[in-house]
């Protein structure tokens, strides 16, 4: 493998397993080097290490994946489906031989503790299990004698290149929610991961060497904005798929329909969570907590606001704010650590001055995460764990997305109300419910907008044969990631209607 990643085997360590280098694009099957002018710093968000250079790259490096993803298209689409499907077997082992290896580099470029790195490559390895099936996903339906001696058939077919731009808070798994389902479908991929994070792609590319695709199938180009405004106007790209910011998400779904191409598009979110006082605190409590701080609160389903019912109110308010004040905080690479750091300093910053404006708009800080100090970790961007109590249901804060470790407490005094509540918000990505009553978990399925719904669950992730939905500002598509969703976007249905004159002159 050219220029490998060198990683520290074996047991967990507190030390860099990254050596610096420059990261390569990956581009008709070898590894090359950008030409970019323009070069980032990609840091260890504990510690403020620089851990590699990425490329901003520039047209050249994007029009060379363009051309070899469309040079191999047409032999790759005739490649039988059970051909196709080789390759991610092979893969699947990699990753699972690899998954130590790939929560580490994880960790030290996101910044979430070991255990949350590796649990986001199974479920990357999900993904690739559910598109190993394509050979019965794919197929269409037949019906004879639609009218007499007239037999109608409808098949699915490749659309050709296609393209996904991913965020930083889940560099392992999000790229498979794609990858894999366009390349068994027949079509050719390029991937953009965000350049903050290019190290986990970086060797998962390295493990696709190993499995023997064609050259030209997968293509990896890192860089920014010009990258994927290439992607989003080249007409040779014909899907789009996105996950990251609601503003980012409207952007690329709207240049990409003007440009002729579907695209399904991830945006941000407000995820609340009802607590009903029939609920089992002590679970719910352990639930909520993982979900609001896990990852330091940086994924699109994490649980940002809590709706307290009746007499939930003072139990609940009391048992989340015990429990996020036991958290353990520093790098995810150390024994018992339970959260890492946010992403950048900027990202700091940003979620700082959220739970400022919070507390300007009347609600109590009652455990406060700003200007935290984690020894041996001076330089990590830290933020702990922050409650904020009786935020004001009317205020900027309650529809903003922090994406930090903050958990905003709400009261209402019936199921009624707390659902009203969540009707008004602009994002529909997550909502939760705790209960112990059957009726109150079916009225709030039924009536709650949000596209994942969890019933006694906080963190309502579809396994990989369910599409991962979204509603209101949470998405901007038709179908979605995953499952049978990402075959309906990465084919094109053909109905094929024939009729065969009888051949009286012949005899068999």
């Amino acid at each position: 493998m050219a220029q490998a990643l060198s990683l520290a085997k074996g047991k967990i360590m507190n030390t860099a397993v990254i050596t610096e280098t420059k990261i390569q694009n990956y581009v008709n099957g070898k590894w090359t080097e950008s030409n970019a002018r323009e070069w980032l710093d990609v840091v260890n968000p504990a510690t403020g290490e620089t851990l590699a250079k990425v490329p901003l790259s520039d047209a050249g490096d994007i029009g060379a994946a363009f051309e070899s993803a469309a040079a191999a298209f047409p032999d790759w689409r005739r490649t039988p489906p059970e051909d196709r499907i080789q390759p991610l077997f092979k893969l699947k082992q990699l990753l699972e031989r690899h998954i130590d290896d790939l929560g580490r580099i994880i960790t030290q470029e996101n910044g979430k503790t070991f255990a949350e790195g590796k649990a986001e490559m199974r479920r990357a390895i999900e993904n690739v299990e559910v598109a190993c099936g394509i050979p019965m996903m794919m197929q269409g339906y037949n019906l004879e004698d639609v009218a007499r001696g007239i037999d109608e058939i409808m098949i699915r077919q490749p659309l050709g290149v296609a393209a996904a731009i991913t965020p930083f808070n889940f560099p392992g798994m999000i790229p498979f929610w794609f990858l894999p389902y366009a390349i068994a479908t027949g079509n050719t991929f390029i991937l953009k991961p965000s350049e903050r994070v290019p190290l986990t792609m970086r060797f998962a590319f390295e493990l696709l060497e190993h499995c023997r695709l064609p050259k030209g199938v997968v293509n990896l180009v890192n860089g920014g904005k010009a990258v994927v405004d290439a992607l989003l106007d080249h007409p040779k790209v014909r899907a789009i798929s996105f996950v990251g910011s609601t503003p980012i998400a409207k952007y690329v779904y709207a240049r990409a329909g003007a440009n002729g191409k579907r695209a399904q598009c991830q945006g941000g979110a407000k995820n609340h969570v009802i607590v009903l006082p029939d609920a089992d605190m002590q679970m719910a409590t352990q639930i909520i907590s993982d979900s609001a701080f896990g990852c330091a609160g940086q994924r699109c389903l994490a649980v940002s606001v809590a709706v307290t019912v009746g007499d939930a109110q003072k139990s609940f308010r009391d048992s989340i704010t015990d429990a996020a004040a036991n958290l353990r905080v520093g790098s995810g690479l150390d024994e018992g650590v339970q959260m890492g750091p946010v992403i950048t300093r900027d990202s700091k910053a940003r979620v700082q001055s959220l739970i400022g404006v919070g507390e300007k708009e009347g609600a109590k800080v009652l455990l406060d995460g700003r200007n935290a100090k984690i020894p041996k970790y001076e330089s990590g961007n830290f933020v702990k764990p922050t409650i904020l109590d009786n935020l004001p249901k009317d205020s900027e804060l309650a529809n903003t997305e922090i994406f930090g470790p903050v958990l905003s407490l709400v009261h209402a005094n019936d199921i009624d109300e707390a659902i009203d509540f969540l009707a008004h918000s602009p994002f529909g990505n997550q909502a939760s419910l705790f209960t112990s009553s059957g009726a109150a978990a079916r009225k709030f399925r039924y009536e709650v907008q949000a596209g994942n719904i969890g019933i006694n669950i906080g963190v309502a992730a579809p396994m990989a044969y369910f599409p991962f939905s979204g509603w209101k500002d949470s998405f901007f598509g038709v179908v979605h990631g995953q499952g049978r969703d990402a075959i309906e976007f990465y084919t094109d249905k053909k109905v094929v209607v024939e009729r065969w004159a009888k051949e009286h002159s012949r005899k068999f």
